[in-house]
């Protein structure tokens, strides 16, 4: 990911220099209101903790792993607002589906110890904590240098948010929200239609959560620290 952000810095100073060089260019080609349709490769690595308390009869910190590859589809829209005759600003938004989601299993000893009593025989194995990830919406700004008359170049950063479920006895987090990267092209033909490719990355905050005390004890906690890197293809239509 370090990697992929200086390259994103490194293409936004060459675009800085570039403008000063563009002055054939005509940056109204790509200017106005727009609508795509998105397919995106996207790969999302969780990576997580369980801490089981010692009031609990053992005490654990595990660590959890989970990548997951995904082919999605979604929509953008946005507006191009041109500065000049070689550079745009480009505001807009995109939503995509698709989840990734991460499992933790563990045998919280107290609990089990109580599961005939209470005539849980469930607990007796142990129970299941889930995170799911989906439902991603990201709004942003590009700035963008036109090349030529058709083609351009731009840095995106924008805010990107997710949908989080949770499954289990434990409390419900926060909403996800993260810092969006990414580096891509765009051609227009005379019709309109443009095709737009993009990678980039987005850096999540954590999600954390504790047992509710039901099945799982309060002083259990669950922790995941979600990141998303990807590869997009855009075609759309230029209002």
């Amino acid at each position: 990911m370090n990697k992929l952000k200086t390259i994103i810095c490194a293409v936004f100073t060459l675009m800085l220099v570039n403008i000063t060089t563009t002055a054939q260019a005509d940056s109204s080609n790509f200017a106005g209101p727009y609508f795509g349709v998105t397919a995106s490769g996207y790969g999302m690595q969780l990576a997580g903790s369980a801490a089981t308390s010692p009031t609990a009869g053992t005490y654990e910190n595990d660590e959890v792993s989970l990548g997951q590859i995904a082919a999605v589809v979604g929509i953008e829209v946005g507006y191009a607002l041109p500065i000049g005759s070689a550079f745009l600003i480009d505001i807009g938004g995109s939503y995509y589906s698709g989840e990734a989601k991460m499992d933790f299993h563990h045998d919280d000893g107290a609990q089990t110890a109580l599961a005939p009593a209470l005539g849980d025989t469930d607990s007796l194995i142990g129970k299941d904590v889930s995170f799911k990830i989906d439902e991603l919406v990201s709004y942003y700004i590009a700035p963008t240098v036109v090349l030529s008359d058709t083609s351009s170049l731009y840095v995106k950063v924008g805010l990107t948010e997710a949908d989080i479920g949770v499954s289990g006895d434990v409390s419900t987090p926060g909403d996800l929200s993260g810092t969006t990267w990414a580096i891509g092209t765009r051609t227009v033909l005379e019709s309109g239609i443009f095709i737009k490719t993009e990678a980039g990355y987005t850096d999540y905050n954590g999600i954390s959560v504790h047992g509710t005390g039901t099945s799982i004890q309060t002083t259990n906690s669950y922790s995941a620290d979600p990141t998303v890197a990807y590869g997009a293809v855009t075609l759309g239509f230029r209002f």
